[in-house]
């Protein structure tokens, strides 16, 4: 018999978060990333007769963190894994990580890898696993979105692009879990940058249908954001010259600029 596949459910909190919970038909386990609102994983958690048993963080900012306190409460026992950079400003840690560390999910039998990803905020990570569901699974918080990347709030334009440099050389089939539905403003810009790329053309469409249903738009697949991700696109040469760049990095900079003045 084949072991029994996860399901990965996005949990909408305020006006875009995502909050991902990790479930398993045979398990009564519980696992999310970044929770910033506690009711709405408890309500989850009630429908589906779960347990949480493990919370991962990957970075402080409160959207991410908010509800640890609650959550904690409620299942004193769970786990709290977060950047061991940023353990001063997240409170409720029982466990901190570094690059390269390893997070055994014992509960679904699944490990994931840590990366260092700072730009967002400094001690920014992801977690990241070569085989979830048979699948490449990147659960990379407000590092890199679909179409996008996350704004600069502690980090230079050198460290972000040095980040998006280092997620970029994954496996082209990794589902990319990002925590923000920006998908579509994202790809206004993505349009302004590049109006005649036909992949953002499309994806426009397809995700505007996406939401006129209600549906998210992730996760999405690092093939795709290799195609209509401005961010992961500072190599080419005719967005080079667009931004009288010499350089993937100073390109990059004058990208990340661009679209924080950018109004769609």
């Amino acid at each position: 018999m084949q072991p029994e596949k996860l399901t990965i459910t996005p949990l909408a909190a305020f006006q875009d978060n995502y909050i991902w919970c990790l479930t398993k038909p045979d398990s009564d386990a519980l696992v999310v990333v970044d929770p910033g609102d506690a009711d709405v994983v408890l309500q989850f958690a009630r429908h589906t007769q779960k347990q949480l048993s493990s919370i991962l963080i990957t970075h402080h900012h409160w959207d991410h963190t908010d509800g640890i306190a609650a959550l904690k409460q409620l299942w004193p026992h769970a786990r709290v894994i977060g950047p061991a950079y940023e353990a001063e400003r997240i409170n409720s840690l029982t466990q901190t990580v570094h690059d390269g560390d390893i997070v055994e999910l014992s509960e679904f039998g699944v490990r994931f890898k840590v990366l260092h990803i700072p730009g967002h905020t400094l001690g920014h990570i992801a977690y990241y696993t070569a085989l979830l569901n048979q699948t490449p699974a990147l659960f990379c918080g407000d590092t890199l979105f679909s179409a996008g990347c996350g704004r600069l709030f502690e980090g230079s334009p050198e460290q972000m692009h040095q980040s998006l440099q280092r997620l970029s050389v994954l496996p082209d089939e990794t589902h990319i879990y990002c925590a923000h539905e920006y998908t579509l403003a994202n790809l206004a810009f993505a349009r302004a940058v590049e109006p005649d790329n036909q992949a953002v053309i499309e994806h426009v469409t397809k995700c505007q249908q996406l939401r006129d249903n209600q549906l998210p738009t992730l996760p999405s697949k690092l093939a795709t954001e290799k195609a209509i991700n401005p961010f992961l696109r500072c190599h080419l040469p005719d967005l080079q010259r667009k931004y009288a760049s010499t350089t993937e990095q100073a390109a990059f900079t004058a990208l990340r600029a661009e679209k924080d003045r950018f109004k769609s």
